[in-house]
């Protein structure tokens, strides 16, 4: 594959034997390429967000450009300079677009070493200062690019968990908003204020500290890494499906968020992810992949990430993904929004009586909105109901719902018997950790952080790097334990181990089983509703109640010095 190397070769073009026909073919060449590339830039808008497979070959073409265009600007830098007025922002607009290049492709493959790609661009711009003359010039739109510019390099950074350059690019970033609004007096100022309120909520967004000895924040990833699921072992019968997509929807209201990302669907799609590895080494150019040898290791589950999508939006990605979902695969849905609850009172209790969770009605004009608002006897319009996921069952599907009205989808009907499992949230959680809200979910914290989620319910918000490690170490026991218990169980329905096959699946039901546990031996966590549920029901006795599990998630207090928050004698209670 073509690699684009970012540095400045300057070409000996210029040279007092050149001439200026060249020097104009040059210029004309790089102005074909430029008007080719922002053509094909902007074609890559009116793609099809769905589907795998149509935009492919687009995305190949515009990469291709692209190389040549940031070739060619290397090899003719001189020339250019003279004759064309070449301006080191327009350098920058052009490793700018490449690096959104790179982070679309990641959205649409969800394999996390693009990210490192549209990373490496991005710095480049920085280290070179390719926009540093831009405040020079009289030009506020010029100043907006750069603004943009800090916007998606600080996502991508936050996606890569690069905390401390995210830190820095929010201080450059606001000196920049500053220097704008002061010398251009704009409308868009309380806007670009937003951003940066955004960014710094979403940073903080994490409930407890891991700290180095002198007191620097440690960052911890929270992606799938070789350690990370617990190994099947010997004579534990799982099916082989694998996790082939995902739907992360999140529509919850008043919650922390970011470019389009809810801290709730930032931490799923991160437990939907392997650790990112070095591009260079793995992969061929993207939509060009042609190499005989296959990664060593299984690639990401592909991913739909929906911010606050209507029903019509939400009901197209989820058709386009069972359409095009490979034979034993899974498709997951995860949602992360706010609980719809029936207004009239219902005699019958089918799968459209319990209510569901929120989509949204900005964009979507439906007929009769308003007879609607009138006639109790109506179900909601504006929801997705557990009854709008029955034709999807038709092939296996793994449900995470976290919501306050999560129960609703309790009152499943497996009506095909194919695999299929909810992970139900608590419907509440005790007033004392209510307020945590607004910065995420604790149950989605459980499914993506376990050990963050473990010490923040035990009223820890810091901790040393050597604890932490101590502890994590102790969680992978734990895991290990629950895969025992799950796999061994005589009881369980046939589902949970069909899916246990899958690496990511098995960790997400391994991660439940401990939230669970843990919930149902807390002193403060005392009513059903702060529970998570499931469906199919799991055997108490030998999951989320098992004393040798109940042991091990009192060692982990008893390391934490936290025992007194749980409950010793837990079995005497039920």
């Amino acid at each position: 594959r073509t690699e684009f190397a970012l540095k400045e070769i300057m070409s000996s073009g210029g040279a007092e034997d050149d001439i200026p026909q060249a020097e104009r073919k040059t210029v004309t060449d790089f102005c074909y390429l430029l008007d080719k590339s922002k053509q094909l830039f902007n074609g890559l808008r009116d793609l099809p967000q769905y589907g795998q497979k149509q935009w492919q070959s687009y995305f190949g073409r515009t990469f291709d450009v692209y190389t040549k265009l940031w070739k060619f600007q290397q090899q003719h830098r001189q020339v250019l300079d003279n004759r064309y007025g070449l301006k080191r922002w327009q350098i920058g607009e052009i490793a700018s677009k490449i690096g959104q290049l790179y982070y679309h492709y990641y959205l649409r493959t969800s394999e996390t070493s693009y990210l490192n790609e549209a990373f490496s661009f991005y710095s480049a711009i920085r280290q070179r200062s390719y926009y540093s003359q831009v405040n020079k010039e009289d030009r506020p739109e010029l100043v907006v690019k750069k603004l943009r510019y800090y916007a998606r390099f600080i996502v991508v950074c936050l996606l890569l968990n690069k905390m401390d350059v995210v830190k820095d690019l929010v201080k450059e970033l606001s000196d920049e908003i500053e220097d704008y609004t002061h010398r251009f007096n704009t409308e868009d100022q309380v806007e670009w204020n937003l951003v940066l309120q955004e960014v710094a909520a979403f940073i903080e967004a994490d409930p407890v500290m891991v700290l180095n000895d002198d007191n620097t924040i440690v960052i911890t990833s929270n992606r799938l890494s070789e350690t990370g699921a617990p190994l099947l072992e010997q004579g534990m019968i799982v099916g082989q499906l694998a996790l082939a997509d995902a739907l992360i929807i999140g529509n919850c209201n008043n919650q922390v968020k970011f470019s389009e990302l809810t801290i709730d669907m930032f931490r799923m799609l991160q437990a939907l992810e392997r650790e990112p590895m070095n591009l260079a080494s793995q992969m061929n150019k993207p939509g060009m992949q042609e190499s005989t040898e296959k990664p060593a290791r299984r690639e990401n589950p592909h991913k739909y990430l929906l911010y606050k999508p209507t029903f019509s939006q939400l009901y197209t990605f989820l058709a386009a993904s069972f359409k095009e979902l490979p034979a034993n695969s899974v498709l997951l849905i995860y949602l992360s929004a706010t609980g719809v609850f029936p207004s009239g009172r219902s005699d019958s209790e089918g799968p459209y009586d319990f209510g569901g969770v929120l989509t949204n009605s900005n964009r979507d004009v439906i007929n009769g909105d308003a007879i609607h608002k009138r006639n109790q006897s109506y179900k909601e319009m504006h929801c997705l109901h557990p009854g709008d996921l029955y034709p999807f069952t038709r092939k296996p599907l793994f449900i995470i719902v976290d919501s306050s009205n999560s129960v609703a989808y309790k009152n499943f009907t497996n009506l095909f018997g194919q695999p299929l499992v909810c992970l139900l949230s608590p419907t509440a959680y005790p007033k004392a950790l209510q307020d945590q809200s607004q910065r995420g979910s604790l149950f989605t914290l459980f499914l993506n952080n376990p050990l963050m989620a473990f010490l923040f319910v035990s009223g820890l918000s810091s901790m040393r790097r050597g604890l932490w490690e101590k502890c994590q170490d102790y969680l992978r026991k734990i895991n290990r334990d629950i895969a025992q218990l799950l796999t061994h169980s005589r009881s369980i329905d046939q589902s949970f181990l069909q899916f246990f096959g899958d690496e990511f699946l098995r960790l997400l039901l391994t991660r439940f089983i401990f939230c669970s546990a843990t919930m149902r031996m807390h002193k403060i966590f005392r009513e059903t509703r702060n529970y998570p549920e499931s469906y199919p029901q799991l055997p108490r006795d030998e999951t989320v109640e098992n004393p040798h599990l109940q042991k091990h998630i009192l060692e982990l207090a008893s390391i934490l010095d936290v025992r007194n928050v749980f409950m010793e004698n837990t079995l005497d209670d039920y």
